[in-house]
């Protein structure tokens, strides 16, 4: 049986950047079809596994990761063999800078380079940060030729080349958290329902497209439409300074994100989060964000739809390497199962009524 950590080391590891997370997907294939009565791919790429009620015209509850992580694209090869890039997701320039990377190509190979910086022998003091249109990947060709030799062209995609590693008890390194956390729960929670029968149709899987601004959760939410809706995503954690007003603390436990900036939680719906994690004993810390989740499409897909978010913190996200605590995802996988749980023809009535 694969362990959690085998799990997360799987995901975190691999290539998966917008438009072009298959590798990813088929993972969550062979994990999760074994234990689905259906699965259902939108036209995009988003996939589902549905699990099936017994109960006659049961209501649907949909799961949303996201498979997709930042990354960058290639636009432009050099004569002297650099490759120049645009992003996929948000970076922040000033983290780039003599960065392992690795690019994938069509063919399924994949390239190690660096992204290039002045030697400060060379600098003046007055250079700033780079843009990143000013930026190249080094995988080192020593031509055009090389690398289209090499396999490498035009629109294949670079993500970090990181290795997943254990710093302590409970916390971890690793690239792409955001949102292979959100893979990892969908697997974990899928395993741990195998023999569980619901009143629900529960419909569990990821879209793509969510670091380019949340366009596949869209057309999933649409394909399945469901009743109540659960996004599993990772979130950016401000807890470095160890002030008490910081947001996201590692550590803290699940997150319960009351808004942010493609939704705000519906009052009957936090009040249900709330009496279920302390029914239960989950730890959980109020959440706000300037950013936003798959939730943001999903809520205002079809007629409404009562979404919340179930979320973890994790350090520099948006960069190359990200720093997690193994009990914020506890808390969130127990957190989940107990929600589950929870919900019933009558609740499901209550979230879309109040």
């Amino acid at each position: 049986m694969t362990t959690l950590t085998e799990t997360i080391r799987t995901l975190t590891e691999l290539h998966g950047a917008p438009g072009h997370e298959y590798l990813v997907r088929n993972y969550l294939k062979g994990r999760l079809s074994p234990l689905a009565d259906e699965v259902i791919q939108d036209g995009l790429g988003g996939i589902y596994f549905v699990k099936k009620s017994k109960q006659h015209n049961a209501k649907k509850v949909m799961i949303a990761a996201h498979m997709d992580e930042v990354g960058f694209m290639v636009t432009h090869i050099t004569q002297n063999g650099m490759l120049k890039f645009t992003s996929l997701g948000g970076w922040p320039e000033d983290v780039l800078q003599a960065q392992r990377m690795k690019v994938l190509t069509k063919d399924g190979k994949t390239f190690t380079g660096i992204i290039g910086s002045l030697p400060k022998h060379f600098r003046t003091g007055n250079e700033g940060t780079p843009q990143i249109s000013d930026m190249m990947l080094d995988i080192g060709a020593e031509s055009k030729e090389m690398v289209l030799e090499m396999g490498v062209n035009i629109g294949d995609v670079i993500v970090p080349e990181v290795e997943f590693k254990q710093l302590t008890e409970h916390r971890f390194l690793c690239k792409a958290w955001d949102n292979r956390y959100g893979c990892t729960i969908i697997v974990d929670v899928m395993e741990r329902l195998n023999d569980i029968e619901l009143p629900f149709d529960l419909y569990i899987g990821a879209n793509v497209q969510e670091e380019v601004g949340l366009r596949g959760a869209g057309p999933a939410a649409n394909m399945i439409q469901p009743d109540v809706a659960l996004v599993v995503d990772c979130s950016p954690a401000n807890d470095m300074a160890g002030k008490e007003s910081d947001n996201g603390k590692l550590g803290g436990g699940t997150l319960l994100r009351i808004i942010d900036r493609t939704m705000i939680l519906k009052p009957s719906f936090k009040q249900l989060l709330i009496d279920v994690y302390e029914e239960n004993d989950v730890l959980y810390q109020y959440y706000q964000s300037p950013g936003g989740t798959d939730g943001g499409q999903i809520h205002i897909s079809n007629e409404g739809v009562p979404t919340a978010v179930i979320g973890v913190p994790a350090r520099y996200i948006h960069s190359n390497h990200t720093i997690f605590d193994i009990r914020d995802y506890e808390a969130a996988r127990d957190g989940m199962m107990a929600l589950l749980k929870k919900l019933d023809d009558e609740v499901i009535e209550f979230l879309k009524k109040n």
